[in-house]
């Protein structure tokens, strides 16, 4: 192991329990023991993930957040006995992987609530808002501190909660912690006056304007989470640890409004100054830990880092939180185990959380403290499988329901959370089998063609693996991205896989009747209407390099555009953005983690924006527009970059023993690259 990682192998305490190492598993929704927006029970697939992690040398693990009151059905979460019951005969097995387990209780989400199209109809029609109550109390549900906009959506406004209500929840707390302190669980944290849920509104004064003992003073504001830990307190003594998950600076300019790294700003919710009063006034109510991070839903982006945000985001401002209580104070936000150590090492932080680097790959401590880390398969920071509530103009959250209801989930790694139809199956009749393309699709197929006992052998046109992803990843904040293509082209060197590289394929029929996977990618949409187009660059010429002007027009305003855009304005230059739609990012699967922080970038930045705004020729000196009112109008540029979709190119129609996978198929993500190529490897 690299000596600068051992301060991460060192133990610490919280209250009296002594945790191996330094390296937290933070929460996340998906990852439950008591199930996930469904009906409450020992969840065993949460189970297997957490047992997992443990194995793999985490020292504190939490697994995802546990509503005391389910949304779905409306029952509270002390009532079913049983999987206290259930839990507890699985504890054993937990701690014989040395690691310690912490159960997360959360009151809710309050005006945070992710509100689906399907919500918003229940909800605005009488009578299917009253047959769903039972199962679904739209207006119980996202109660907040005081009447407040929903973060996903204006038709479902968030009342407030009563004192009754509020009461009801601390008794619910309470309930809870001591079942699963008679359980065998070594402690429990409160979901949290963190990341704009519940009882972070309750906190924060643009979302609380009560008049009551729970609104107005610093001490009314923070009654909620220090009445949960008095009440816990009595019924679990004082040596069952209770860690508090702790937003130190909410970074919010108001409703739906984040405030970015480096901005300057009014701060709408927590500042600094009040953060320091506040961690030493939880500390002395009787929490155990803070685990921290920053932001609120209004600013997403700090709790649940895009690839955009810089690493270790939330450091400097949980060291300075440090100094003001004596408690144990975790980091979280994308952070680099070797900064994590050395702010160990320094005393100015006490552990290290990570999440998503858990779903992409579960032994990445393990192989990290082996010496192995080019082994380790990276989260790109994507959000595609484990997160992707999406929001842009007009919609509410943007999701399928399927994914809804199974979060956690990884687009690098399409096994986790799945593994009930992603899992290998060893073959009894070994064959050999063409992959036309060399990409990421092709590379998965690949990979799990071989782990099946098959013989993949990959033809690709090009000199090199990665065919568009290394476009894709050519961007200079997309290193993560890089590290999963350096993985993939790992896998096809360990695996042995037969290669042939500046290969061509003209026609499948060479191949007889072998199965065969086609993934040759997608060809750029081409605007031929558009007089000069021609002249434009295409985006991944662009991103493999090709040189643009200082002012460039970038056509096309969905994801590939918007990044593009963002990475010429950290070279210095000057984008403008022309896009269709009435928004940009205007497509479902992008998590609105990343997709806000790159609209709030550019309104920072003031980079031109032209939405509902047509191309209608490219010139040498500029581009010719038409809005949504018919207006003409002249952009001027030096150059064009054209980023307006693309189209599937198969070599082949998928019929018989030829599969397609990935763009050739239908233009997705890299979550639809690389399910649908280890879904296409399972079939043969």
């Amino acid at each position: 192991m690299d000596q600068r990682l051992q301060p991460l192998f060192t133990p610490w305490k919280i209250g009296n329990c002594e945790i191996k190492n330094r390296i937290v598993m933070t929460s996340m929704g998906g990852t439950n023991l008591f199930g996930w927006m469904e009906q409450n029970h020992f969840d065993e697939a949460g189970a297997d993930f957490i047992l997992k992690v443990a194995n793999n040398n985490a020292g504190l693990v939490l697994p995802g957040c546990q509503p005391v009151y389910n949304p779905i059905g409306g029952q509270w979460l002390y009532r079913n006995e049983k999987m206290y019951r259930d839990l507890a005969k699985w504890m054993p097995e937990f701690h014989r992987t040395g690691a310690k387990l912490f159960v997360q209780l959360t009151a809710g989400f309050g005006r945070s609530f992710t509100i689906s199209k399907m919500m918003e109809d229940m909800y605005t029609n009488p009578v299917l808002r009253q047959l769903s109550k039972p199962f679904m109390d739209l207006d119980k549900i996202t109660a907040t501190a005081s009447p407040s906009p929903n973060r996903w959506s204006d038709k479902v406004p968030s009342r407030a909660l009563t004192v009754e209500e509020i009461l009801q929840y601390v008794d619910a707390f309470a309930r809870c912690a001591k079942l699963l302190q008679d359980a065998g669980v070594d402690g429990i944290e409160i979901h949290a006056v963190h990341e704009g849920y519940l009882l972070d509104q309750f906190t924060l004064p643009y979302v609380n304007k009560r008049k009551d003992g729970y609104g107005g003073s610093f001490e009314n504001r923070y009654r909620f989470p220090v009445e949960i830990i008095q009440a816990i307190r009595r019924v679990c003594g004082d040596d069952f640890p209770v860690s508090l998950r702790y937003s130190v600076v909410s970074k919010t300019k108001g409703f739906r409004s984040g405030a970015l790294p480096g901005e300057e700003y009014v701060e709408a919710g927590r500042d600094m100054k009040e953060s320091e009063r506040a961690a030493k006034y939880l500390q002395d109510a009787g929490y155990d830990m803070l685990n921290c991070d920053n932001g609120t839903y209004d600013a997403w982006y700090w709790a649940h880092p895009p690839v955009y945000m810089p690493e270790n985001c939330n450091l400097a401002d949980v060291e300075h939180i440090r100094q003001f209580v004596d408690i144990p104070v975790v980091c979280a936000g994308r952070m680099d185990p070797f900064t994590g150590a050395e702010a160990v090492a320094e005393g100015k932080i006490d552990g290290v959380g990570f999440a998503r680097n858990f779903l992409a790959d579960p032994e990445w401590v393990t192989k990290l403290e082996n010496d192995r880390p080019e082994e380790i398969r990276p989260c790109i920071l994507c959000h595609n499988g484990c997160f992707n509530m999406a929001h842009y103009k007009g919609v509410p959250n943007d999701q399928p329901l399927y994914d809804s209801l199974h979060l956690a989930r990884c687009a690098v790694n399409a096994e986790m959370m799945q593994t009930d139809k992603h899992y290998i199956r060893r073959t009894k009749t070994p064959k050999k089998v063409i992959i036309i393309g060399g990409g990421i699709g092709g590379m998965e197929a690949a990979r799990v063609l071989k782990l099946r006992g098959h013989e993949p052998v990959i033809y690709e046109k090009s000199d090199s693996l990665g065919g568009t992803f290394i476009a894709a990843s050519a961007e200079s904040y997309k290193e993560r991205m890089r590290h999963l293509l350096d993985w993939y082209r790992l896998q096809m060197k360990e695996l042995n896989i037969e290669i042939h590289l500046n290969s061509e394929i003209a026609s499948v029929e060479e191949f007889g009747d072998m199965d065969i996977i086609v993934a040759t990618g997608a060809s750029p949409r081409v605007l031929r209407k558009v007089p000069g187009f021609e002249k434009t660059i295409e985006a991944c010429d662009y991103l493999l390099g090709k040189q643009v002007g200082e002012t460039v027009a970038v056509i096309g305003g969905g994801l590939t555009g918007c990044e593009i855009a963002y990475e010429l304005c950290l070279q210095g230059k000057k984008p403008i953005i022309v896009e269709m739609k009435d928004d940009l990012i205007s497509q479902p699967g992008v998590c609105l983690a990343n997709s806000s922080y790159l609209r709030e970038y550019f309104a920072w930045k003031k980079v031109p924006v032209y939405l509902e705004t047509k191309l209608l020729e490219v010139r040498d000196d500029g581009v010719l527009c038409e809005d949504r009112f018919g207006e003409k109008f002249d952009l001027p540029c030096d150059s064009v970059i054209s980023s307006v979709g693309y189209l599937p190119r198969p070599l082949a129609p998928e019929h018989g023993k030829i599969q397609l996978v990935g763009d050739c198929k239908q233009v997705g993500n890299l979550r639809t690259v690389i399910w649908g190529a280890y879904e296409a490897a399972m079939k043969i």
